[in-house]
């Protein structure tokens, strides 16, 4: 059971760094970028809230199977398979909290008053200068929450991570399986304290998230 958990937030936590690298930069272009097919990255960045995990988990399995380019690529340079591993599942669980990632940032970003990216400019400064400078200080609660939302979606993930890394104990059996076989085992004493645990762990992110949306940001110096 601990074990499972573990894996869990192992998963969770280079899930939301990765997402905070990736999403960021997609953020501000959803935010500020004026190009024809807009509306169709945002749709398809969107798309995991609608669809089924299991059909998404489907599509990545068929990404990175052993036949595919990219498990061919991944078994030569590791001589491992990526499907039904721990990388396979961070692969899917980066698509599938990615809206939670890029949403919360995207808005954030959006808040920032155009007169403060407007002062910056005169300044000389380009969007790297601006970075650490401006955006980072007046988005950081979005970042924060987009860090939360991330970490707390992926420990709840079953369908993607069942599809893509099945239920290898101490491999890719994360909390969520752990906790479905228990019952199935009728275990339900370790079940209830496992439920306990991700119940805690949710409140608790979640109660995070509504800290940071309360909070108002700082104007930068």
């Amino acid at each position: 059971m601990y074990e499972a958990l573990l894996i869990s937030l192992q998963l969770a936590l280079v899930t939301s760094v990765i997402l905070l690298v990736l999403a960021l930069p997609l953020a501000w272009l959803l935010a500020f970028g004026a190009f024809r097919g807009r509306t169709l990255l945002e749709v398809v960045v969107a798309l995991p809230l609608v669809l089924p995990p299991t059909v998404l988990g489907y599509f990545v399995l068929l990404l990175i199977a052993p036949d595919s380019m990219a498990g061919r690529l991944w078994q030569s340079w590791f001589d491992t398979s990526l499907a039904f591993s721990f990388p396979g599942m961070v692969i899917a669980s980066l698509l599938y909290s990615l809206p939670f990632a890029v949403q919360p940032m995207q808005q954030a970003l959006r808040a920032i008053p155009e007169s403060w990216l407007e002062m910056a400019r005169t300044q000389g400064l380009d969007t790297l200068r601006m970075l650490p400078r401006l955006i980072l200080p007046a988005a950081r609660n979005g970042i924060l929450v987009a860090a939360t939302l991330s970490f707390a979606h992926t420990m709840g993930e079953f369908g993607v991570v069942l599809m893509v890394g099945g239920s290898i104990p101490g491999e890719t059996k994360v909390a969520s399986i752990a906790l479905f076989e228990l019952v199935e085992m009728q275990h339900f004493d370790e079940a209830w304290r496992l439920a306990l645990i991700l119940l805690a762990i949710s409140f608790v992110m979640l109660s995070l998230v509504y800290a940071l949306n309360r909070r108002t940001p700082a104007v930068p110096g």
